[in-house]
């Protein structure tokens, strides 16, 4: 009976064998006894010895195994479930607090007005609602090309989105307004957005959110800049009275990139100007620029090296690029715009500081030498004079001796 049932082992096959397989179905009971499991026999052919070898494997019901994570990976995305998990009860708690706060600080006031000890109370909170007026919105747009998901691991992205939202911020609170949009919107990106961050950037004003590549929406941008909220050239934008008299000039398209041999003079009214949404670690060197090139798009880089000094490379990440053009905007100059921005362990320093700088410490070297110069004269006039000053004590020792013992002394004065 159990002959039938389970089949007798045979001999593996020799490496010569010709594989041949036959499939068949049989349904023995499973191991709880519940029902028929199918499994699947697969027999290979005899080989020259007659022998063949048969292996029991679970049936296909037509659907592939799904990939296998690692460890590290399963705890991602468990800490990951956790935390999707706990949304609400976080939100609940965030406003049992705000809440609680909101109580205390009553209590506060009513205590102060019932003591009439006002001089304690704390101060007045700002209404974010009335922040003061917003900037002038100027005739320029900034475009972020964030067609680059491939290129990223899952945190580089994470930091492409905070530095986007930054972009937003700094532009909201700037005196003079970009238009900015971002293309290519899509992937991990989008479901970030919608996800983590709630659809926020739905209410983003004056910030457009494009799925089409950098080209088509740059043409696009040509549109809202010649519209009735298009803007007016202000700040650094007015250069002379022919800048105002060509407000409606086309402006121009360009990709900024650090690779490109043209430095960006200053920034033109109507005109588009791209960052490359990358944040790669310097892996992928030149891939915005070829890339610009490749579409026929003019290229250039910010005057970094003309006006700074710089102790690393002069790779800036996406908000810091905006947060300079905006500061250029407000105070045409560039210097300015870099020591406002750039962060202090770059180490940037005005190429003129820089100058004087170095000018200062070869006079400071001097002052050095002239010191030290000084007071090995000194030191050398305490010898002479120790030397008379033995001799005399000596009295009648030959000038050999006393010389001897003067050598013997002075060493071990001089060494303190």
């Amino acid at each position: 009976m159990e002959s039938e049932e389970r089949p007798s082992k045979l001999r593996k096959l020799e490496h010569g064998a010709e594989p041949e397989v036959v499939h068949v179905l049989d349904t023995p009971t499973d191991i709880d006894g519940t029902g028929p499991t199918p499994v699947q026999h697969v027999t290979s052919a005899t080989n020259n010895d007659g022998d063949a070898t048969e292996y029991n494997l679970p049936a296909n019901e037509g659907e592939e195994a799904a990939p296998k994570l690692s460890k590290n990976q399963l705890k991602k995305q468990r800490r990951f479930e956790r935390w999707e998990a706990g949304r609400e009860d976080r939100k609940q708690k965030r406003r049992e607090k705000i809440k609680e706060k909101k109580e205390r600080r009553r209590e506060v006031f009513r205590e102060a007005e019932r003591t009439g000890d006002t001089a304690n109370l704390p101060p007045p909170r700002r209404d974010m609602r009335h922040r003061g007026p917003d900037g002038a919105q100027m005739p320029i747009t900034v475009i972020f090309d964030c067609d680059f998901e491939d290129l990223m691991f899952d945190n580089e992205l994470k930091s492409l989105g905070l530095q986007i939202t930054r972009c937003y911020s700094d532009n909201r609170k700037a005196p003079y307004r970009a238009h900015l949009a971002l293309s290519s919107f899509g992937g991990k990106m989008k479901e970030r957005f919608d996800g983590i961050l709630a659809k926020q950037y739905t209410s983003w004003k004056g910030f457009r959110f494009f799925s089409e590549d950098f080209v088509e929406v740059a043409q696009k941008s040509k549109e809202w800049m010649s519209g009735e909220r298009g803007g007016i050239v202000g700040g650094a934008l007015v250069q002379d009275d022919k800048t105002t008299e060509n407000d409606n000039d086309e402006g121009e398209i360009v990709y900024l990139s650090s690779e490109s041999d043209v430095t960006l003079e200053r920034l033109k009214p109507n005109s588009t100007y791209i960052i490359g949404g990358l944040v790669d670690k310097n892996r992928h060197k030149g891939i915005c620029h070829r890339r610009a090139v490749e579409r026929g798009i003019k290229t250039a880089k910010l005057p970094i090296g003309q006006f700074l000094e710089m102790k690393s490379r002069q790779v800036l990440v996406t908000n810091h690029v905006l947060e300079i053009m905006l500061k250029w905007m407000e105070f045409g100059d560039w210097g300015k715009a870099f020591m406002e921005v750039i962060p202090k362990r770059k180490g940037g320093v005005l190429k003129g500081e820089a100058e004087g700088g170095e000018e200062d410490d070869e006079d400071d070297k001097d002052d050095a030498d002239e010191e030290q110069g000084t007071s090995e004269a000194n030191v050398d006039t305490d010898i002479q004079i120790s030397e008379e000053t033995n001799n005399r004590e000596l009295g009648g020792t030959s000038a050999e001796e006393a010389s001897g013992e003067v050598q013997s002394v002075v060493p071990t004065s001089t060494s303190g």
